[in-house]
């Protein structure tokens, strides 16, 4: 099966497990031919996004152990490394410095260390990567573990600074853009900086709102007219573009 059929769009971060009904949420974004990826954030979360993701053909399903969780889940690292062998996609994983986590940030670093480091071993992963307040040590982290041709980081939500992006190009990274990083100012000028052969879409559902509801992967051609706007091409350059970044990502 190609790893990216026919698809009408693309949400590369998404927590399908944290809907009211996931088997529906996984159904529904198959139906809508979003190429999703979902996240889980425990190891133990993983053989439920498994089973529901093992047939589709637009959802994949990835392994992660969140930072948030990685001081009070770090004993089911060993898990996750048994589990590895059964997905391509990693995540969510990485750093948070933010205020309410920066105290378990050395235990991120381990967790995080460790999972570099496996994906290197087993070569042609996929990850996605949080770096909330902690970009640089991302990066670094990224360098000294995750050499460019055993692995393919896509940062997700990225807040970093523009030479944090050059650098994060640089070392082969990728770039998921939600339609909440369009509504600021610093937001676009980071997005404008970006390669466009390096940008595709994500939700973050059901952490993203629009109105009153959850963002879901249908909401993807969103974020894509938003990016769009500031990238200055119109919704259907924008979403080849997207589709384009995709299969040379997951190829």
């Amino acid at each position: 099966m190609s790893e990216t059929p026919s698809i009408c769009g693309v949400d590369l971060h998404c927590h399908l497990d944290l809907y009211p009904d996931h088997a529906a949420a996984v159904a529904k974004a198959e139906a809508a031919r979003i190429y999703t990826l979902t996240v889980t954030t425990t190891p133990r979360a993983w053989a439920r996004n498994h089973e529901l993701t093992r047939h589709t053909r637009y959802v994949r399903a990835a392994l992660g152990l969140h930072p948030q969780l990685a001081a009070e889940r770090a004993d089911e690292l060993s898990l996750w490394e048994r589990q590895l062998p059964e997905t391509r996609y990693v995540g969510e994983v990485g750093l948070d410095a933010g205020p309410r986590f920066y105290k378990s940030l050395e235990a991120q670093k381990y967790v995080f260390q460790r999972v570099l480091a496996r994906c290197a071993e087993a070569g042609g992963k996929i990850l996605t990567v949080h770096s909330v307040r902690s970009a640089p040590a991302v990066l670094d982290m990224i360098e000294a573990h995750l050499p460019i041709e055993r692995g393919t980081v896509v940062l997700h939500w990225f807040t970093g600074s523009k030479s944090d992006a050059r650098r994060a190009a640089a070392l082969g990274c990728y770039f998921s853009i939600n339609a909440e990083m369009t509504r600021t100012d610093r937001g676009r000028d980071l997005i404008a900086s970006l390669p466009r052969n390096r940008i595709v879409t994500e939700t973050d559902g059901p952490f993203t709102k629009i109105k009153d509801r959850a963002t879901e992967p249908s909401d993807v051609p969103v974020a894509a007219d938003a990016l769009a706007a500031i990238l200055g091409l119109s919704p259907d350059e924008m979403a080849k573009v997207v589709v384009s970044n995709l299969r040379s990502l997951v190829s």
